[in-house]
């Protein structure tokens, strides 16, 4: 799904009661929001859903895979993203009634 297609189901749900362009104001509202909370290294959790959260990756020694020559790759934070148990659960449905 993409966040066009995101825009427009919410906007579909909402009928008259609230416009595509006022859904996509939310909508970019809160993943500005969570891009915020990451770079600050909160922690989202979104219940029934999962959590994200910005994890620190240590300073290493890497190759360039064309040269082969080292590199010296810095310090980071990635964002990382733990499944929660429903949307585990949900994702397994399908696998679980073919086994049933």
């Amino acid at each position: 799904m993409t966040k066009s297609e995101l825009i427009e189901a919410v906007a579909t749900q909402m009928g008259d009661n609230m416009s595509k362009r006022d859904v996509e104001i939310v909508v970019d509202t809160i993943f500005e929001r969570m891009r915020d909370a990451l770079a600050r290294h909160d922690r989202i959790e979104i219940r029934g859903f999962g959590s994200f959260i910005a994890k620190p990756r240590r300073a290493r020694e890497g190759r360039n895979p064309r040269t082969g020559e080292k590199v010296q790759v810095p310090k980071k934070w990635v964002p990382f993203f733990t499944c929660g148990k429903e949307l585990k659960d949900r994702v397994n449905e399908p696998l679980q009634a073919k086994q049933g």
